[in-house]
C-alpha cells in the first residue's frame, strides 16, 4: 500500500482524527461516512501530529494491525563470533573484575545477546594470583564449602587460597557464580582461561588487551 500523507493546512496545529481518517478511507476506496477509526476502536476527533501516514496501517482480514512492528531475532549458535580478550588482574577487586568476566563469557556486550545461546567471548586472565581485596576482606571474608558427608562443612579465607596451590581459584568461583547454572553456563565457562603469572598460550588469537583500571578508580585496590 503507498502511503497517503495528508499535510496540515497553514496555521492549523491539530487535525481532527475523524476527518482525516474520512479521507483516507474514501481514497481507499471505501463509501462515505466510513472512517479509520471505526477499524481501530479508536475515539473520534481524536487529535493527531500534524502528517498522517495511511501507509502506517494495514488491513489483515478483518484485523486491523500496526504495519511497521519491531521483532527482536535470536542469534544462532552458527552466527555466533567469539573475540578474545586479555585482562591483567595485578591489584584489580576480584568482585569488580568478576563482573566484567561474567558480561564477557556471556555476550552481554553484544547487541546480538541471546539468553539462551552460547554467544559471549574468551577471557584471557593474567596475573590472576595477584588480585587485592578491599577492607579485610582477605582474612575476614570466609569461603565454605561441603563434603557431603554429615560435619563435613569446610570454611577457608581468600588469603589461605592466595597463598595455596591453586590461587586462580578465587577469581575462577567469583565468576562461575555469576554465570548462569546448567550446561549454558558449563559451556561459557570453559571460555575463561586463568594464569598465575605473566604468560598465557594464547598469542596466536591476538586476544584485545582490556585496561580495567582504567574504565573506573574503584576497579583497582588502594595501596
Amino acid at each position: 500500500m503507498k502511503g497517503i500523507i495528508l499535510p496540515l493546512p497553514k496555521g492549523a496545529d491539530l487535525l481532527d482524527f475523524q476527518t482525516a481518517s474520512e479521507q483516507i478511507a474514501r481514497s481507499l476506496g471505501a463509501r462515505k461516512g466510513f472512517a479509520i477509526s471505526k477499524l481501530f476502536k479508536i475515539k473520534p476527533r481524536q487529535p493527531i501530529g500534524p502528517v498522517l501516514q495511511a501507509s502506517h496501517f494495514y488491513k489483515n482480514g478483518n484485523t486491523a494491525m500496526k504495519a511497521l512492528t519491531k521483532s527482536t531475532r535470536s542469534i544462532k549458535p552458527a552466527e555466533v563470533e567469539k573475540k578474545w580478550h586479555l585482562i591483567d588482574a595485578e591489584g584489580l577487586v576480584p568482585g569488580r573484575l568478576a563482573v566484567l568476566a561474567a558480561n564477557l563469557l556471556r555476550g552481554k556486550h553484544k547487541p546480538s545477546f541471546t539468553p539462551h545461546v552460547d554467544c559471549g567471548d574468551h577471557v584471557i586472565i593474567i596475573n590472576a594470583d595477584k588480585v587485592k581485596f578491599t577492607g579485610n576482606k582477605m582474612t575476614g571474608k570466609t569461603y565454605y564449602k561441603h563434603t557431603g558427608h554429615p560435619g563435613g562443612i569446610k570454611e577457608t579465607t581468600p588469603a589461605k587460597v592466595l597463598e595455596g596451590r591453586f590461587p586462580e581459584r578465587v577469581m575462577e568461583k567469583a565468576i562461575q557464580r555469576m554465570i548462569p547454572r546448567g550446561p549454558l553456563g558449563r559451556a561459557q565457562m570453559k571460555a575463561l582461561h586463568l594464569y598465575n603469572g605473566t604468560e598465557h598460550p594464547h598469542d596466536g588469537q591476538q586476544p584485545t588487551v582490556i585496561d580495567v583500571a582504567s574504565i573506573n578508580r574503584k576497579n583497582k585496590a588502594a595501596a
